[in-house]
Protein backbone atom coordinates (compact mmCIF):
# COMPACT_ATOMS: atom_id res chain seq x y z
CA UNK A 1 0.00 0.00 0.00
CA UNK A 2 1.34 3.45 -0.77
CA UNK A 3 1.83 5.61 1.78
CA UNK A 4 0.10 9.06 1.11
CA UNK A 5 1.00 12.71 2.14
CA UNK A 6 -1.14 15.40 1.57
CA UNK A 7 -1.20 19.43 2.61
CA UNK A 8 -4.05 20.90 4.38
CA UNK A 9 -4.49 24.85 4.51
CA UNK A 10 -6.96 27.61 4.92
CA UNK A 11 -7.45 30.92 5.35
CA UNK A 12 -11.21 31.25 5.69
CA UNK A 13 -12.81 30.10 9.25
CA UNK A 14 -9.34 27.83 9.19
CA UNK A 15 -9.59 25.97 12.52
CA UNK A 16 -13.26 24.95 11.92
CA UNK A 17 -12.89 23.56 8.27
CA UNK A 18 -9.45 22.01 8.72
CA UNK A 19 -10.94 20.21 12.02
CA UNK A 20 -13.80 19.13 9.47
CA UNK A 21 -11.28 18.17 6.76
CA UNK A 22 -9.31 16.31 9.11
CA UNK A 23 -11.98 14.61 10.94
CA UNK A 24 -13.35 13.23 6.98
CA UNK A 25 -9.66 12.25 6.55
CA UNK A 26 -9.68 10.36 9.49
CA UNK A 27 -12.42 8.41 9.06
CA UNK A 28 -11.44 7.79 5.44
CA UNK A 29 -8.35 6.86 6.37
CA UNK A 30 -7.80 5.06 9.96
CA UNK A 31 -4.29 5.39 11.46
CA UNK A 32 -4.18 8.57 9.48
CA UNK A 33 -1.00 10.34 11.37
CA UNK A 34 -1.47 14.59 11.36
CA UNK A 35 1.12 17.09 12.11
CA UNK A 36 0.96 20.20 14.23
CA UNK A 37 -0.79 23.25 12.92
CA UNK A 38 1.33 26.07 11.81
CA UNK A 39 -0.03 29.74 11.24
CA UNK A 40 1.93 31.47 8.38
CA UNK A 41 1.36 34.99 6.27
CA UNK A 42 -0.36 34.40 2.84
CA UNK A 43 1.78 33.99 0.11
CA UNK A 44 1.21 35.11 -3.70
CA UNK A 45 -1.69 37.85 -1.78
CA UNK A 46 -2.32 40.05 0.60
CA UNK A 47 -4.54 37.97 3.26
CA UNK A 48 -5.69 36.57 6.17
CA UNK A 49 -2.64 34.11 7.71
CA UNK A 50 -3.45 30.45 6.84
CA UNK A 51 -3.05 27.71 9.14
CA UNK A 52 -1.16 24.57 7.49
CA UNK A 53 -0.51 21.07 8.21
CA UNK A 54 0.42 17.71 7.10
CA UNK A 55 -1.72 14.28 6.83
CA UNK A 56 -0.14 10.97 6.24
CA UNK A 57 -2.29 7.59 5.50
CA UNK A 58 -1.57 4.41 4.20
CA UNK A 59 -4.63 3.25 1.81
CA UNK A 60 -5.14 0.86 -1.12
CA UNK A 61 -6.86 3.56 -3.34
CA UNK A 62 -5.94 4.43 -6.36
CA UNK A 63 -4.65 7.65 -6.78
CA UNK A 64 -7.72 8.99 -8.67
CA UNK A 65 -9.74 7.65 -5.79
CA UNK A 66 -7.65 9.65 -3.28
CA UNK A 67 -8.14 12.83 -5.59
CA UNK A 68 -11.49 12.54 -5.61
CA UNK A 69 -12.34 12.09 -2.15
CA UNK A 70 -9.90 15.18 -1.31
CA UNK A 71 -12.01 17.09 -3.90
CA UNK A 72 -15.19 16.27 -2.13
CA UNK A 73 -13.90 17.43 1.57
CA UNK A 74 -13.13 20.91 -0.14
CA UNK A 75 -16.25 21.03 -1.71
CA UNK A 76 -18.10 19.81 1.81
CA UNK A 77 -16.26 23.11 3.27
CA UNK A 78 -17.53 25.85 0.44
CA UNK A 79 -13.96 25.64 -1.34
CA UNK A 80 -15.25 26.84 -5.15
CA UNK A 81 -13.83 25.56 -8.56
CA UNK A 82 -12.37 28.22 -10.46
CA UNK A 83 -11.72 30.89 -8.07
CA UNK A 84 -8.40 32.33 -8.45
CA UNK A 85 -4.99 30.49 -7.89
CA UNK A 86 -3.65 33.11 -5.21
CA UNK A 87 -6.79 34.04 -2.92
CA UNK A 88 -8.36 32.73 0.34
CA UNK A 89 -9.35 29.21 0.59
CA UNK A 90 -11.92 27.65 2.68
CA UNK A 91 -9.54 24.71 2.45
CA UNK A 92 -6.68 23.44 0.13
CA UNK A 93 -5.89 19.90 -0.06
CA UNK A 94 -3.10 19.15 -2.04
CA UNK A 95 -1.52 15.71 -2.54
CA UNK A 96 2.26 15.83 -1.67
CA UNK A 97 3.36 12.05 -2.42
CA UNK A 98 1.58 8.68 -3.57
CA UNK A 99 4.00 6.38 -2.29
CA UNK A 100 7.02 6.78 -4.97
CA UNK A 101 5.39 8.23 -7.98
CA UNK A 102 7.10 10.58 -10.28
CA UNK A 103 5.62 12.37 -13.14
CA UNK A 104 1.81 14.29 -14.87
CA UNK A 105 -0.74 12.30 -13.77
CA UNK A 106 -4.56 12.96 -14.16
CA UNK A 107 -4.86 15.29 -11.76
CA UNK A 108 -1.88 15.61 -10.56
CA UNK A 109 1.79 16.26 -10.58
CA UNK A 110 4.19 13.90 -7.95
CA UNK A 111 6.19 14.79 -6.20
CA UNK A 112 4.36 18.21 -5.84
CA UNK A 113 6.50 20.34 -7.54
CA UNK A 114 6.82 23.36 -4.65
CA UNK A 115 6.73 21.20 -1.42
CA UNK A 116 10.84 21.78 -1.20
CA UNK A 117 9.83 25.41 -1.19
CA UNK A 118 7.48 26.20 0.80
CA UNK A 119 8.15 26.00 4.38
CA UNK A 120 4.03 25.36 5.33
CA UNK A 121 4.75 22.55 3.38
CA UNK A 122 8.37 21.24 4.08
CA UNK A 123 8.22 21.69 8.02
CA UNK A 124 5.34 19.46 8.62
CA UNK A 125 6.27 16.71 6.26
CA UNK A 126 9.40 16.54 7.45
CA UNK A 127 7.63 16.39 11.29
CA UNK A 128 5.93 13.17 10.00
CA UNK A 129 8.51 11.64 7.26
CA UNK A 130 11.98 13.01 8.57
CA UNK A 131 13.53 10.04 6.90
CA UNK A 132 11.31 9.74 3.73
CA UNK A 133 13.60 10.93 0.86
CA UNK A 134 12.43 13.60 -1.29
CA UNK A 135 11.52 10.94 -4.68
CA UNK A 136 13.29 14.05 -7.35
CA UNK A 137 15.65 15.54 -4.61
CA UNK A 138 17.40 12.43 -3.07
CA UNK A 139 17.64 14.12 0.03
CA UNK A 140 15.45 13.43 3.27
CA UNK A 141 12.50 15.53 4.27
CA UNK A 142 14.38 16.13 7.61
CA UNK A 143 17.72 16.74 5.95
CA UNK A 144 15.50 19.43 3.75
CA UNK A 145 13.99 21.04 6.50
CA UNK A 146 17.19 21.14 8.19
CA UNK A 147 18.54 22.95 5.60
CA UNK A 148 15.20 25.40 5.02
CA UNK A 149 16.08 28.73 5.13
CA UNK A 150 13.29 29.59 7.59
CA UNK A 151 13.97 33.53 8.07
CA UNK A 152 11.92 34.50 4.99
CA UNK A 153 8.91 32.06 5.94
CA UNK A 154 7.85 32.49 9.19
CA UNK A 155 5.89 29.88 10.87
CA UNK A 156 4.08 29.94 13.95
CA UNK A 157 2.71 26.63 16.01
CA UNK A 158 -0.67 26.79 16.59
CA UNK A 159 -3.74 24.68 18.37
CA UNK A 160 -6.64 24.30 15.96
CA UNK A 161 -8.90 24.21 19.33
CA UNK A 162 -11.21 27.23 19.57
CA UNK A 163 -12.78 29.94 17.52
CA UNK A 164 -11.25 31.28 14.45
Amino acid sequence: MPEVFVAAGSNIRPRAHLRRAVAALAAAYPGMRISRAWSNAAVGFAGDDFINLVVAFDTDESMTKVLERLKAVEESSGRERGAKKWAPRTLDLDLLLYGDRVGQFPGATLPRADLAERAYVLGPLAELAPKHRHPVLGATFGALWKDFDRSSHALREVSLDGED
